[in-house]
């Protein structure tokens, strides 16, 4: 059996890299740092400070901080789109959602909450209670003021407190809450078409019903 031939090396030296002045990524870097701060004095993308809180910079549609609910029409209480389902509340990782269901006096589900309560100084602004509601009506807000010296009571959140309407989200929210509001509206005319079906199909079955009533009196006179 053959033996493999020997590998050679390669013992040449390796070529020459190319010559650079010594340090001229620093001066690009202070260039390009001096560059912006002139700009910075008369172009308004570059000015970047901003005179708070007289001023208030623009907060991105990304940014969320504790939730919010959402309710349709004039009533916050009225309106509210929450069910009380307590999806939220179980999904909740650091478990600051309180629910409870209202109820009548007969017992029965009004399908809405009696209580529902954040605790702030918990949320950990995960959105988690966003993204599980099936009804649309839990979102994050954008409101980040919220120092206090009250611990137990301003950082408690009622539903009174976090009650947003419909318009709120969509200047929060605009791009979302028009999806939300087209998908909405669709379910809403899909509703009312399928009653409307309803109602036609059994006024097609009522008619003859009446009509045979009608007849029946008339054969027994005849008679």
């Amino acid at each position: 059996m053959d033996s493999p031939a020997p590998t050679t090396r390669d013992s040449s030296p390796p070529p020459p890299t190319r010559w650079a002045v010594p340090g001229i990524g620093l001066l690009k870097g202070l260039a390009v740092t001096g560059l912006n701060m002139l700009q910075s004095y008369y172009r308004k993308e570059r000015m970047t400070t901003v005179q708070y809180p007289e001023e208030r910079a623009p907060i991105s549609p990304n940014f969320r901080n504790f939730p919010f609910l959402v309710y349709d029409g004039d009533e916050a209480m009225a309106g509210l789109r929450c069910t009380a389902c307590s999806i939220c509340e179980k999904e909740c990782p650091p478990q600051c959602i309180y629910i409870v269901l209202d109820r009548d006096e007969n017992g029965k589900s009004l399908k809405r909450p009696k209580v529902f309560d954040i605790d702030v100084s918990v949320c950990m602004n995960c959105g988690i209670c966003a993204e599980v509601c099936p009804f649309d009506s839990i979102y994050m807000d954008g409101e980040y003021e919220l120092a206090t010296d009250n611990r137990f009571g301003d950082l408690l959140f009622h539903k009174e407190r976090l009650a947003r309407s419909t318009d709120y989200h969509a200047k929060l929210r605009p791009l979302q809450a028009a999806e939300v509001a087209a998908r909405r509206k669709a379910e809403e005319d899909k509703k009312l078409a399928a009653q409307a079906a309803k109602e036609a199909k059994a006024k097609l079955e009522k008619e003859p019903k009446e009509l045979k009533a009608k007849e029946e009196p008339q054969k027994g006179a005849g008679a």
